[in-house]
């Protein structure tokens, strides 16, 4: 059996795609990869990529979409943990750049392997932005 290389892609079920695409290409500075509309199968999807960390977020509305919002205590997802580099300086360099963006966000917190920030992206998915412990 072959070893397996890390994660290719995560895709997230959104809203509406394209205030989706927006807010983290502002977050994250990400490209758009690639994006599609096809009626017939009931979806749209569109991909970010940051060449530099191989990071690959990916996004599907759905036509028949409930329309709700995201919420952690329904079974599937329950949140995205992006790593941050530099420990809590680069936390606090995160804050300012959110702070910046107009981009609600926690204060730095203890977790179990280090520190964090959350914040929520449109479809009220909770995104942590995480220094682990150096």
């Amino acid at each position: 059996m072959s070893q397996l290389g890390g994660f290719h892609h995560l895709n997230l079920t959104v809203r509406d795609i394209q205030a989706s695409l927006a807010w983290y290409q502002r977050l994250l500075g990400l490209e758009k990869s690639f994006e599609r509309d096809v009626p017939e199968r009931g979806w749209r999807k569109a991909g970010l990529d940051d060449p530099s960390s191989g990071l690959r977020l990916n996004f599907t509305e759905h036509a028949s979409g409930s329309g709700d919002a995201f919420s952690e205590f329904r079974t599937g997802l329950d949140h995205l943990a992006l790593l941050v580099a530099g420990g809590r300086a680069g936390l606090e360099e995160w804050c300012a750049r959110l702070d910046a963006l107009g981009i609600a966000h926690s204060e730095i917190k203890s977790g179990d392997v280090g520190e964090l920030i959350t914040l929520r992206d449109p479809d009220n998915i909770q995104i942590e932005l995480y220094a682990t412990a150096e």
